[in-house]
């Protein structure tokens, strides 16, 4: 039975005193010492009364994922399935994400998700700019746990944190440098529409489909400029006049098995 189909574990992982102590006092960030990390600040979240949201939700939704991970999708916020499960994508969003990863053969198990804001807006509104201000902490501490080489945003409230000014009908599929600011010291961003809004519109969808394709390929690119530019010295343009053009990966027959079964861990 893979974790997807477990029923939801809303405390995280557990851990003994001595296994907390060794991963702590690790000197080099390991799985052990990022999980312990990431159950800290979804413990946080999941006390949090930071912004008005919380007074309205069943549960918070933190983010789940391998504490190990290269990459990150970020989406807004939860929805109605997400705040009863307090899971990410769990409802018809996340069964197309699901969807969108099978294609490049990667399970959701293998990548972090997580959203802006934590907890669910009423009636899926859009979050407001103080219920955004409100989460930004945890996902930018989130990100300096997991240090990831790319970060995916699904739909425009993501991305505009991570590319701001940017319209989605034109960045999505595009792949930029990310502001260390964000917490991410030295990943690149890769955009792409909301799951939800693939459901709405079988164009999107259709779009959507052909820049999950491209993920891989922006993996690469971000692992090539992390590894070639120490990220101290690396100049950052989030614009999107900036967008890096995503290399298309060879037509050399089967697919790399890095990325056919993410052994990025």
């Amino acid at each position: 039975m893979t974790p997807a189909e477990r029923a939801p574990a809303l405390e995280g992982p557990t851990f003994t005193s001595d296994e907390r102590r060794a991963a702590l006092e690790a000197p080099a960030p390991t799985p052990a010492s990022r999980a312990i990390a990431l159950e800290g600040i979804a413990a946080e979240v999941r006390a949090c009364t930071r912004c008005r949201l919380h007074a309205g939700r069943t549960r918070a939704v933190p983010g789940e994922g391998h504490p190990d991970t290269e990459v990150v999708f970020v989406g807004e916020g939860p929805g109605m399935n997400e705040d009863r499960q307090g899971r990410p994508f769990v409802g018809r969003a996340g069964d197309l994400l699901v969807r969108f990863l099978a294609t490049i053969g990667w399970r959701r198990e293998e990548v972090f998700i997580t959203n802006i804001v934590k907890c669910r807006p009423p009636d899926n509104r859009d979050p407001e700019p103080d219920e955004v201000a409100a989460c930004l902490p945890y996902l930018q501490r989130q990100l300096q746990v997991l240090d990831p080489a790319l970060i995916v945003t699904l739909g425009r409230h993501s991305m505009g944190r991570f590319i701001p000014g940017a319209r989605i009908g034109q960045a999505h599929g595009t792949l930029h440098p990310v502001d260390p600011a964000t917490g991410a010291g030295s990943a690149m961003v890769y955009a792409m529409y909301h799951p939800a809004a693939a459901l709405r519109a079988p164009d999107v969808e259709r779009q959507s489909y052909d820049d999950a394709a491209g993920i891989p390929a922006a993996l690469l690119e971000a692992r090539r400029r992390r590894s070639a530019t120490p990220a101290e010295a690396r100049p950052v343009d989030a614009s999107p006049a900036n967008a890096v053009p995503t290399p298309s990966p060879p037509d050399t027959g089967p697919a790399d098995p890095a990325l056919d079964a993410p052994t990025f861990f």
